[in-house]
């Protein structure tokens, strides 16, 4: 019987409808007006007028702009990948069996597959006016389909991934999060499990200081391990942060992947060692399959963490170890022309993406994860 909750009268669904899309476009407007700054001159970026900012009168002059036939391409390439988002679990079981690839690997592949995508998409976007104009060179009443609607210029993320070589500070960002989730994980899920098997006095004080040191500010910690890092020849080095941030991380880790294990019956752990398997063996072939989903969501977590830390990363890293997020830090902290910080504008634009990518592509077990243990009814 379907619950009373779904069962909601016309007046109540049509404010429940608008509340959401209300609270939906508060939420993605930040966003969503950053990207049209991005991709418009400096005068139309910064004009007073909100309309200027989104059509960008001079830009569409100046540089040119999508056109209706840019429009028609935008959107079913946006349908190509959501189609593809969708069979996504499909794609992923035809192909395991002969590449043999892991979900992390096929997720890296999927996000470079999109990339490659809509970096083709701003290269071929004006030459796609030029063809329509040429195969319909007979027929002019069709042109108009090809005149700019708004304007449209790339030359910002051009000059930042590449002039810039805004691409150094990405790669150092992911090592710096690719280490740290590791590190995360590996010591999180051991302890973890050794935590929730326990019940001595020593796991639960062990529990109660990780919490205090989590508790602690990070100037703090970074006070603390400054020295060590300056004599052992690691400050400014992007080891350092992962450390560091790995120090921060790892109580909240025990504790969340602690709490994700005590869902588990021990029942499980005895009966593999009673087929037998040795403890490291349950663990790892029988546990850890049912906690990937908790896996991925503490993983999620440190990812987060690490990609969008700005304080460690400023304090420990020189300029040729600096990651992402002080990196455009930076561009608003200089005198800058207004080139330069629509420059930082499509910075802060282009690094959202892989967090969005992110989610979406993990988002069942982000769910499964979050709601593991909840009481059935």
């Amino acid at each position: 019987m379907e619950s009373k909750l779904f069962n909601l009268t016309t007046p109540l669904k049509i404010i429940v409808s608008i509340t959401i899309i209300t609270w939906c476009i508060i939420a993605l407007f930040p966003l969503l007006w950053i990207v049209v700054m991005s991709i418009k001159l400096p005068v139309d970026s910064f004009a007073s007028n909100p309309l200027k900012v989104i059509i960008g009168p001079s830009t569409k002059e100046q540089v040119g702009g999508l056109s209706f036939v840019n429009f028609i391409f935008l959107f079913l390439s946006i349908y190509l990948f959501y189609k593809l988002y969708q069979i996504r679990k499909i794609l992923f079981d035809l192909i395991n069996p002969i590449l043999k690839f892991s979900l992390i690997t096929f997720f890296i592949l999927f996000i470079l597959y999109i990339t490659i995508s809509f970096i083709l998409f701003f290269l071929i976007q004006n030459n796609l006016s030029e063809f329509v104009n040429i195969l319909f060179s007979n027929l002019e009443f069709l042109k108009i389909f090809s005149y700019p609607i708004i304007g449209f210029t790339p030359q910002h993320y051009l000059s930042v991934w590449v002039g810039n070589e805004f691409y150094k500070q990405f790669l150092n960002t992911m090592i710096v999060t690719g280490g740290v989730v590791t590190i995360s994980l590996t010591v999180g899920t051991l302890a973890g499990y050794g935590l929730a098997r326990s019940n001595s006095m020593i796991a639960f004080w062990l529990l109660i200081f990780a919490l205090i040191f989590r508790a602690l500010p990070h100037s703090v910690l970074v006070t603390g391990y400054l020295e060590p890092f300056i004599n052992y020849g690691l400050y400014g080095k992007k080891i350092a942060v992962i450390v560091l941030l790995v120090a921060i991380n790892q109580p909240f880790t025990i504790w969340m992947l602690r709490s994700f294990f005590m869902n588990i019956p021990q029942d499980l752990d005895e009966a593999a060692q009673i087929d037998g398997c040795n403890p490291f063996q349950a663990f790892w072939k029988v546990v850890m399959p049912l906690m990937w989903p908790g896996v991925i969501t503490t993983g999620l977590f440190s990812f987060l963490l690490a990609y969008n830390d700005y304080l460690v990363a400023a304090l420990l890293l020189d300029g040729q170890s600096q990651t992402m997020v002080p990196a455009i830090m930076q561009y608003f902290n200089m005198e800058t022309k207004m080139t330069d910080l629509v420059e930082s504008i499509a910075a802060a634009a282009s690094i959202t993406a892989p967090l969005f990518l992110l989610v979406m592509f993990f988002q069942k077990q982000i769910v499964s994860g979050l709601t593991q243990g909840a009481v059935k009814g």
